[in-house]
């Protein structure tokens, strides 16, 4: 059982405190009321020890019986969201592909979902199930410009592969449910109109016709650049797209649902890159179009499949409200609860101190290493580590009163995305998670190998 040695005892911290409210100097009555101000205020930590369970390691493989507790906390939920509190700290990567195997081998979970384009995922997917193709090349492929571009991903599709390739009667599956970075290559609108000229050929030169000037987006960068009437208007013809193979439902089965879903994705891009990346409004709404789209993704992959799915996003995306409400007015977490009920199951993460990846430009722009210093007295992280486990995870829902009433209250919380610096903003934990996930310290991804 792994732990970390606090530089300060607690009865020093609470001597100091002592002095510090002037308890030396006040009447008898005062100095106990202070004394029971300062255990109301370590009891959220006695009793967080209570409610924590301590991690041996983030790192997959090996012994995973403290992971029991978790599966139990998960109990039959179809859809679990695994956040992330920065898109780019080895400890997060790592841990969700420990939990993900946890899960395949033990909970009957069959799907990785990852806040990656849903074009990007299919591609993933094809080399899962045919072994066709390189991991670290599709990886490359599927990756590159994205904070998953890491080691710790390539790890897991080689793991899923690998699973595959010995379970062939019941093999994990990868799917991407985003629109935000996506890059619909020509092949990806070939599985639709492939599918046209094969079951419904007399709708094929209508469908060419709505796809041109749309076909292929490869620089979602380049196609922000155009005017945005221009964008209106493909948006329009891609939803028309959409209507037309939806209305050759006749044709039915397996291939006509995924053709549709994917006419689908072209048509939910199209409409999300109609944004006006200098207009807050304009952001802010096409945030909450694709978080509703990510949730429809998962909702209509779940369904169709039947599979059990870890959706692995920021914290901001699985969780039930963000931190930043004001760009993100309803998440991805909420619009599944909306759909799912109790079958959704939020994890959120928090960390202490360390290292991870970020930019520093809206648009473009390299990832980084940044680095933060331990938290500060105020934050939620600060009061998390004073935990007797350097690693620990515990369940909000049965956890004691004095937990739930300290994790309801909102406190100073920091999420990274991508932007950096960001500052701390005031998160009510218990609100946005099922289950909360704590890290002492974490550091930067590592750099994916040539």
């Amino acid at each position: 059982m792994a732990r970390h040695r606090k530089r300060i005892s607690r009865r020093v911290l609470l001597a100091t405190a002592a002095v510090a409210t002037g308890a030396v100097l006040a009447p008898v009555a005062v100095q106990a009321a202070t004394a029971d101000t300062a255990g109301r205020e370590q009891n959220p930590v006695r009793a967080l020890e209570q409610a924590a369970h301590p991690l041996r390691t983030t790192e997959p493989g090996g012994n995973t019986a403290d992971l029991r507790a978790l599966g139990s906390m998960i109990g039959d939920a179809k859809v679990v969201g695994l956040g992330e509190a920065t898109h780019g700290s080895h400890e997060f990567f790592t841990m969700k592909e420990r939990v993900f195997r946890h899960l395949v081998e033990k909970k009957g979970f069959t799907t990785f979902a990852l806040e990656l384009s849903w074009s990007a995922g299919l591609q993933i997917d094809d080399y899962l199930q045919t072994g066709k193709g390189d991991a670290r090349k599709i990886a490359k492929e599927t990756l590159t410009n994205s904070p998953w571009d890491r080691e710790e991903f390539v790890s897991l599709i080689e793991w899923m592969r690998d699973y595959n390739r010995h379970h062939p009667d019941r093999t994990v599956h990868f799917m991407g449910d985003d629109i935000g970075a996506p890059s619909l290559s020509d092949e990806f609108f070939g599985r639709v109109t492939g599918y046209v000229q094969k079951n419904n050929p007399e709708a094929l030169p209508r469908l060419n016709e709505l796809y041109t000037g749309l076909r292929p987006i490869d620089d979602v960068f380049a196609y922000l650049g155009k005017p945005l009437a221009e964008r209106q208007q493909l948006a329009v013809k891609a939803q028309q797209a959409l209507e037309l193979v939806s209305g050759l439902k006749g044709s039915g089965g397996d291939a006509f649902d995924w053709a549709e879903q994917n006419a689908r994705s072209v048509a939910q891009t199209a409409k999300f890159l109609t944004l006006n990346p200098d207009d807050p409004e304009s952001n802010a709404a096409s945030q909450r179009f694709r978080d509703e789209v990510m949730a429809q993704n998962v909702s209509w992959w779940q369904q169709r499949t039947g599979q059990k799915v870890l959706l692995s996003a920021h914290n901001d995306h699985v969780a039930y409200v963000a931190s930043d409400p004001e760009t993100y007015s309803k998440t991805q977490g909420s619009f599944l609860r909306d759909t799912m009920g109790k079958n959704y199951l939020p994890i959120g993460f928090t960390f202490n101190q360390g290292s991870f990846l970020s930019k520093d430009a809206a648009l473009g722009g390299e990832w980084k290493k940044f680095t933060v210093p331990a938290a500060e007295p105020d934050r939620n992280e600060a009061t998390l580590d004073k935990v007797r486990y350097r690693d620990f995870y515990l369940d909000i829902r049965t956890a004691p009163a004095a937990v739930r009433d300290w994790l309801n209250a909102a406190r100073p919380t920091l999420n990274v995305g991508t932007l950096f610096p960001e500052e701390p903003r005031d998160t009510a934990l218990a609100k946005a998670y099922d289950v909360l996930i704590h890290l002492h310290e974490v550091r930067e991804a590592d750099k994916l190998k040539p």
